[in-house]
């Protein structure tokens, strides 16, 4: 039995995001097109001789992260433990990539790299799909960090379907050095939306066509997010940094779920080259990075 295990996981962006009007559980069903990119994390889980669960974190997006039971990879060692009878204790150690409260999964990815290492950890054998339903019982977007590739998500974003994607894309990331609270975000939505009625929430056709067909073009006029008023209105420079991409010459931009992460595809990795020197230099934000999609889910790199 190998004592640890490191798994690389993806940060998401989401293609389009329809939001449905709020329901009486005080939750919004959704409709969401995910796609995983080439902003990952690495997550490192050691087995233990004490039954605790410890965290530690490094990397450029590890500030404010808690290393206790709130912590998604904490709360997913948990589960594991309980659901499969193990008794011994983890040391988990996240390499942070993915911004956390950036609308890119970063807690979500860390829940669901815990799960598959541990999977792989005790050869439990698990499918794919009975990883997701585990990583479901601790968040929406936990699900589709395990599968990764490019997926639509409904319900809460939890139950999955894959897409047929053709292609790659090049996409530009402009991340932020404050999150966006995803509550926040929503009520921020029900407040702008309040009096309108709001139709149930669905996936674009011409998204799904731009995807199957590979269309770089198509699906940049394709991306949408129903909650980006919200968060613009949360945080209005994230206008001024849409504005400034699309004057750029993005084939389309958005914010990425909650926020506050603005994600542009490019044409090619040569016009996202030039997307990230333009939006540096503008000066609108700070923290600019390229990323490529789909890229596949959780998966274990190293074993030993």
């Amino acid at each position: 039995m190998p004592l640890s295990a490191v798994v690389r996981v993806p940060g998401k962006i989401n293609l389009q995001l329809s939001v449905g009007p709020l329901q009486r559980n005080g939750f919004h069903s959704i409709a969401t097109v995910f796609q995983a990119v080439s902003l990952c994390d690495d997550v490192k889980v050691t087995v233990s001789d004490s039954e605790k669960i410890q965290l530690s974190v490094t990397g450029k997006n590890s500030d404010h992260i808690p290393l206790d039971n709130t912590n998604l990879a904490f709360k997913a060692a948990k589960i594991m433990q309980r659901k499969f009878e193990i008794t011994d204790g983890f040391s988990i150690s996240l390499s942070k990539e993915i911004p956390i409260a950036g609308g890119m999964a970063g807690g979500s990815a860390d829940a669901g790299a815990t799960i598959v290492a541990i999977d792989h950890l005790y050869s439990l054998g698990l499918k794919r799909n009975e990883m997701e339903k585990i990583g479901a019982e601790l968040g929406a977007d936990v699900p589709f960090t395990i599968s990764g590739g490019t997926a639509i998500g409904t319900g809460k974003g939890e139950q999955i379907t894959p897409v047929l994607a053709r292609g790659s894309y090049s996409w530009v990331l402009a991340l932020s050095s404050s999150g966006l609270s995803t509550p926040a975000v929503y009520n921020e939505c029900d407040r702008l939306r309040e009096g309108l009625q709001v139709a149930p929430p669905h996936v674009s056709d011409s998204l799904v066509q731009a995807l199957s067909s590979g269309d770089a073009v198509a699906l940049g006029k394709s991306l949408s997010n129903d909650l980006q008023p919200a968060a613009c209105s949360l945080k209005p420079a994230l206008r001024l940094i849409l504005d400034v991409g699309m004057d750029y010459g993005a084939l389309g931009g958005l914010v990425s779920g909650s926020g506050p992460t603005v994600a542009f595809l490019a044409e090619n990795e040569d016009h996202a080259l030039d997307l990230v020197v333009a939006l540096t230099s503008s000066g609108v934000v700070g923290n600019v990075v390229r990323a490529s999609g789909p890229v596949p889910g959780a998966r274990v790199i190293e074993s030993a």
